[in-house]
C-alpha cells in the first residue's frame, strides 16, 4: 500500500494507556502516512456500539502526559508531522487521506464504518475515505481515567521562542498553552538580534515562515483560542507590558526567563504571571555532538551535509563530470574540506592557484592589470606585488571591480579547461574550490554549490591565529566578503567545521549515500562512516593554514596577509577516512542524477 500523505488517528484507550502505547501507534502509522498525523483522543469511546460523537479529550494532567508521549515517540519518525487535536468542530489544514484507529476497537466492519462516521462528524471527512484498523494494544489495559484534577485556566496566556522547524518539543509547549488558554495565547517568535548566538542561524528558517507554520499548527489544534503571533526583537517583548495576562508557559531550561519577565512586570506596576513549567523532551535519536533534549539546533546540524534543494538542471553543464562549487568566508574550514574530498576521491580544482597564475608575466591578465593599475605594482623581475595591488583596491569598490573584470574571466576559463579535461580523463566527481564563487557568478559552472559556514567569532580566532592579523584586521577581513547568510542563500548543500573533525566527516558521508549514484550504485563507504566523537563545544575544527579567499579576491585582503602561505597542505588531522571494514573511502566513477534523484 502507497503511503498516504495525511491521516486521521483516532486513539480511544485511557489516558494512562498512552505513555505504553504511543510508541507502537506511531510506528506503525508511519508505515502508511508520510506528512501530517492528526491523532484524534477520545478516551473510552466504543467504535463498535451506537454512532460516535465526538468529544475534546478531558483537560486533566494525565492528558499533557499523553501529549508527551506522543510528541516523543514521533521524534523517531521524522516524515510524521504529529498534531494531536484538543477541539473539534472545523476543518482541518490539511485533509485527511487514511483513517486509522486502534485494531482492538472492535469488529472491524462497524469499527470502519464508526471510524468515518466520527471523522465526518467531527472534522468534516468525506465518507468513503478509506479506514484502516491498526493491530492493536502491545499491553494490559490501563484502568479507565478518574475524574481526577483538572489544570488551571488562564484567560490570557503568553510564550515564547524561536519555534524554528517546529518539533514536539513545540508542539507539547504549544499544546499545554492551547489547554491553560481560555481566551488568548500571546505567541512571541525570536527575530533579529536575538537569533546572532543561535546555533547554524543562517540555517533558521525565515521568520515568515515560522509564523505561519505556527498558525497552521494552532489553529489545527485548537480553533477556540485566539492566537495573537509577535515577533521578538528582545527576551521580554509584551510579556513585560501587556495588562491581560495572567500566566506564562516555560520549559525548565527557560524558567529563569521567566522569572526575568515577572521581575520586568513587577517594576512596571503589573501583576507576576502563573509560571507554568513543561518538562523538557529527550530526543532519542541524539547524535555525540548534538543536545540530549529534542532541539531545532540539532534539526538544524541534521541538514549539514544533506541536499536543501535540487541541484542545477542545465543543458550548458556537462553531464560528466559531476560538478561541485565549494565556498565558504574565510576562516570556515573550506580549504579542509576540499582536502577531505580530494582523499575521497574527487578531482579539486583550486581556484585560488588559478588565481595567482593569472598574475604571472605572460599570462593573458598580466598586461591588463598592470595597464590598469600602474607599473609600481610590479616587482623588479615583472612579477605584480600582490601586497601593493591589494593596498589599491582594498576598500575601493571601484578599483576592486576593475580587477576582478579583468581576472575572474580568466580564471573562469581556465576553470572550464580543466572540467574538460577531467571529462576527458573520466573523472566523475569534481570541486571547484572558491571563495569568491557566487560573487565571481560561477556557480552557473556547477551542479551543485557547497558552502561552509562557521560562526564569526570561531572565524575570527581562527584568521588571527593562522595569518597572524589583530582581531579588528581579522574582522574588516570578514566584512569586506560575502556573509554566510547569504551563501547559504544560494547553496544546495551547507557544511560547518564549528565541530570535532569527524563530525565534518561525517557530513561529507551524508551527500553520496543520497545523490552520488547511478541504478543502484553508490559511494561504498557512505553507510559505513564511523559514529561522530563527542565534541567538548562546537569550535574544535580548525582550518588548516591555507587562502581565506581565493582568485581575485585575494588581491582585496592581501594588504592584510602579505606572507601567508596559501599552498600549505598539511596531514589531515583527523586523519585519511576509511570505512569500517579498512578500505579508503573513495568517490565511484559514477556521477548523480541531474534531477536531484
Amino acid at each position: 500500500m502507497a503511503p498516504f500523505p495525511s491521516g486521521l488517528l483516532v486513539l480511544t484507550a485511557p489516558l494512562g494507556s498512552l505513555p505504553r502505547r504511543a510508541a507502537a501507534a506511531l510506528a506503525e502509522a508511519a508505515g502508511l502516512v508520510t506528512g501530517p498525523l492528526y491523532v484524534h483522543l477520545q478516551p473510552g469511546l466504543r467504535l463498535d456500539g451506537p454512532a460516535p460523537r465526538p468529544a475534546a479529550p478531558p483537560r486533566a494532567p494525565a492528558l499533557l502526559r499523553a501529549l508527551s508521549a506522543l510528541y516523543a515517540a514521533a521524534a523517531s519518525h521524522r516524515e510524521l508531522d504529529v498534531r494531536v487535536l484538543l477541539g473539534h468542530g472545523h476543518r482541518l489544514a490539511r485533509p485527511p487521506r487514511v483513517l486509522l484507529a486502534d485494531g482492538g476497537a472492535g469488529d472491524a466492519g462497524p469499527v470502519r464504518v464508526a471510524l468515518r462516521e466520527l471523522a465526518a462528524a467531527a472534522y468534516g471527512c468525506p465518507a468513503e475515505l478509506p479506514a484502516v484498523l491498526l493491530s492493536g494494544s502491545d499491553g494490559p489495559e490501563a484502568p479507565h481515567d478518574g475524574p481526577g484534577a483538572e489544570l488551571p485556566v488562564y484567560s490570557d496566556v503568553v510564550v515564547g521562542g524561536t519555534f524554528d522547524r517546529l518539533h514536539g518539543a513545540h508542539r507539547l509547549l504549544l499544546s499545554a498553552c492551547c489547554l491553560l488558554a481560555r481566551r488568548r495565547l500571546l505567541v512571541g517568535v525570536a527575530d533579529g538580534e536575538l537569533l546572532r548566538h543561535k546555533v547554524l542561524r543562517e540555517l533558521i528558517e525565515p521568520y515568515e515562515l515560522r509564523v505561519a507554520k505556527l498558525r497552521e499548527f494552532l489553529a489545527d489544534v485548537q480553533p477556540s483560542v485566539l492566537y495573537d503571533i509577535v515577533p521578538l526583537g528582545d527576551p521580554y517583548g509584551p510579556a513585560i507590558t501587556d495588562p491581560e495576562l495572567r500566566c506564562i508557559v516555560v520549559s525548565e531550561e527557560t524558567r529563569k526567563g521567566g522569572e526575568a519577565v515577572n521581575k520586568k512586570r513587577i517594576e512596571n506596576g503589573l501583576a507576576a504571571l502563573e509560571l507554568f513549567e513543561i518538562e523538557l523532551m529527550e530526543d532519542p535519536q541524539h547524535s555525540l555532538s548534538e543536545e540530549e533534549k529534542i532541539s531545532s539546533s540539532s534539526l538544524r546540524q541534521r541538514l549539514l551535509g544533506t541536499l536543501l534543494r535540487p541541484p542545477r538542471d542545465s543543458p550548458t553543464l556537462p553531464p560528466r563530470p559531476y560538478i561541485i562549487g565549494l565556498t565558504g568566508g574565510s576562516g570556515s574550514g573550506k580549504t579542509s574540506i576540499a582536502r577531505r574530498l580530494g582523499q575521497m576521491g574527487a578531482f579539486i580544482i583550486d581556484a585560488d592557484a588559478l588565481g595567482h597564475a593569472v598574475y604571472l608575466p605572460g599570462s593573458p591578465a598580466h598586461g591588463q592589470v598592470v595597464a590598469a593599475f600602474g607599473a609600481e605594482i610590479l616587482n623588479k623581475d615583472g612579477t605584480i606585488n600582490r601586497k601593493i595591488l591589494g593596498a589599491k583596491v582594498f576598500g575601493n569598490q571601484e578599483r576592486l571591480k576593475n580587477l576582478t573584470d579583468i581576472v575572474w574571466p580568466e580564471i573562469a576559463r581556465m576553470v572550464r579547461e580543466q572540467i574538460r579535461e577531467a571529462g576527458a580523463q573520466g573523472k566523475a566527481v569534481m570541486v571547484l574550490d572558491a571563495a569568491v564563487l557566487l560573487e565571481a557568478g560561477w556557480q552557473e559552472m556547477v551542479h551543485e554549490v557547497w558552502a561552509a559556514i562557521i560562526p564569526e567569532d570561531e572565524a575570527l580566532k581562527r584568521i588571527v591565529s593562522r595569518d597572524g592579523l589583530s582581531e579588528e584586521a581579522a574582522r574588516d577581513r570578514l566584512r569586506s566578503q560575502m556573509s554566510d547568510g547569504q551563501r547559504v542563500r544560494e547553496a544546495h548543500v551547507v557544511l560547518s567545521t564549528a565541530w570535532e573533525p569527524d563530525v565534518t566527516h561525517k557530513q561529507l558521508l551524508t551527500v553520496p549515500v543520497v545523490r552520488w549514484r547511478r541504478r543502484g550504485s553508490c559511494c561504498s563507504a557512505a553507510s559505513t562512516a564511523r559514529p561522530p566523537q563527542r565534541a567538548a563545544e562546537p569550535q574544535r575544527d580548525r582550518e588548516e593554514p591555507g587562502p581565506g579567499a581565493n582568485g581575485a579576491n585575494g588581491a582585496n585582503g592581501a594588504a592584510q596577509r602579505a606572507g601567508t602561505d596559501r599552498k600549505r597542505r598539511g596531514p589531515d588531522r583527523a586523519g585519511t577516512a576509511r570505512a569500517r571494514h579498512g578500505g579508503r573511502c573513495r568517490f565511484r566513477a559514477v556521477i548523480p542524477q541531474p534531477s536531484g534523484g
